[in-house]
């Protein structure tokens, strides 16, 4: 027992395990176009109403001490909404110029599990860190218009990056900021609806603050 106790004792000097809790600032999901759905009548056109939208996650982390680097992979769960405004066009017979209707506005939420492997130095206080990250979509998006096919525009899987600072205080809290943004393309590409092709814009970024706990 004395030993287990030592060993354990000296494993935890290169390992810990830690929860975390934020806030993410993320760029809203646009198109290149107003997307507009001619599957069937009625039609609905849509368009994003603000640029940026506030969202949150949380989940656990593991930090391993490797000299003077460390590694910390996480699953994190993120959540974040858009608000868009959608006008619904009830007829064919519809003019642009002759009718205008109020469009209704709409949130379509996104749920995706976070994966980074970051690998980090301190310098003084300070923690510098970047690293991967792969970010899973949970369910499927609400369908914004009248298409059958509207949530295949959205990958499941995405490979993004994050890098940012942070700071340990008191040896159990730890406080970090940080940037992610996507490598790549990020969302399905040419997308047909009717006779008229469509493309997300995949230039989506984030902001990340959060707080966690070390054991």
């Amino acid at each position: 027992m004395l030993i287990l106790l030592l060993s354990v004792h000296a494993f935890s000097q290169f390992l810990r395990f830690g929860i975390k809790v934020g806030a993410e600032l993320n760029s809203a999901l646009t198109y290149n176009k107003n997307l507009t759905s001619e599957y069937a009548w009625p039609i609905s056109i849509m368009s994003n109403i603000q640029n940026n939208s506030w969202g949150f996650h949380g989940g656990v982390f593991m930090r391993i001490k490797l000299f003077a680097l460390y590694a910390q992979p996480e699953i994190v769960f993120t959540s974040n909404s858009f608000d868009y405004a959608v006008e619904t066009v009830p007829s064919v017979v519809w003019s642009p110029s002759s009718l205008y209707y109020e469009p209704n506005t709409t949130s379509q939420r996104f749920n995706r599990l976070s994966v980074p492997l970051l690998v980090g130095t301190k310098l003084g206080p300070l923690r510098i860190n970047a690293g991967p990250a792969a970010s899973i979509q949970i369910g499927s998006p609400k369908d914004l218009i009248n298409d059958p096919k509207f949530g295949d525009m959205y990958k499941r899987a995405l490979w993004g990056f994050q890098a940012g600072v942070g700071v340990d205080i008191f040896k159990n809290i730890t406080f970090d900021v940080r940037y992610a943004g996507s490598l790549g393309e990020k969302y399905g590409g040419t997308y047909t609806i009717g006779n008229q092709s469509y493309k997300l814009d995949h230039g989506q970024n984030s902001f990340l603050v959060s707080l966690g706990f070390m054991f």
